[in-house]
């Protein structure tokens, strides 16, 4: 596995802020400096050139990618959503429960305050997949 193909430590603990620019590139695709600030002050303030310092912090510890062909850079997320929360899924159960995902789950379901409905659907739903081998 080359330099380039290595998953980023920083994946494993990206900041809240990282992550909020994160969630911005998993949902829209690849964006520009302005779209992701355009995205992001719809749901609280943030400048520009924040943004853009973010952005250029999060390409050095090799969060996102930057494509500068054209004038405006565009940057997009170097692991797929699913990717990174299974990476930092698994640091967490690794660090905090001791390798058990039961412990994880049973903290979560029981220590985080009542799940919906629907989310104790869709648990029942993966419990079953998984039962049957179906993941």
């Amino acid at each position: 596995m080359n330099q380039r193909d290595r998953v980023p430590t920083a994946f494993l603990r990206p900041t809240p802020s990282e992550l909020g620019i994160l969630r911005v590139l998993w949902r829209l695709g690849p964006c520009t400096v302005r779209e992701v600030h355009e995205a992001l002050s719809a749901e609280e303030k943030t400048g520009y050139t924040t943004v853009l310092k973010f952005l250029q912090i999060m390409h050095g510890k090799g969060l996102v990618e930057r494509d500068e062909t054209r004038r405006a850079h565009v940057y997009k997320a170097r692991l797929a959503q699913r990717q990174a929360q299974r990476l930092m899924t698994s640091q967490l159960v690794d660090g905090v429960f001791d390798g058990s995902m039961s412990k994880l789950v049973m903290a979560a379901l029981g220590d985080s305050g009542p799940a919906t409905p629907a989310e104790l659907a869709e648990i029942r739903e993966l419990l079953d997949k998984l039962e049957r081998g179906e993941t």
